[in-house]
């Protein structure tokens, strides 16, 4: 199961969302630089205790290796954003939840964000808005 733009539609009269921004470009520019010795393992796998906390109880597996310790222990967690919300976020942990996001009449934005449950690599993957 994943928690993509797609996901919010849930169906012919759900909400679509707004573009999706994708930050492959900026992690292959972290990879590099790591593959070069410009950046080292402690720059680079520093994921917080929470961020570690949520990828171990709700991480989703991605179907590619960490491109840190090319670990197949690689993750990805959904944070939601916006007006009615936590100050902090809202982990979505299942489709229900995403789509009940899409549901509930306040914009909103999403974020996906892969971890390495070995290394602790962290990086952003893509956002996007959920309109209200």
């Amino acid at each position: 199961m994943s928690f993509v733009p797609s996901s919010a539609r849930g169906g012919d009269h759900a909400p679509a969302t707004s573009g999706v921004v994708s930050y492959r470009l900026a992690r292959q520019r972290l990879v590099d630089a790591f593959a070069r010795g410009a950046r080292t393992t402690e720059e680079l796998c520093d994921a917080q205790p929470e961020l570690r906390r949520v990828a171990h109880s709700f991480g989703r597996s991605v179907a590619e290796p960490c491109p840190i310790c090319d670990s197949d222990d690689l993750v990805t967690v959904s944070y939601a954003f916006g007006p009615g919300l936590p100050k902090s976020g809202r982990v979505l942990t299942n489709l229900k939840e995403m789509r009940n996001l899409a549901t509930r009449g306040k914009p909103s934005t999403c974020y996906l964000v892969e971890v390495c449950r070995q290394c602790w690599w962290n990086h952003l993957r893509e956002s996007y808005g959920v309109p209200g």
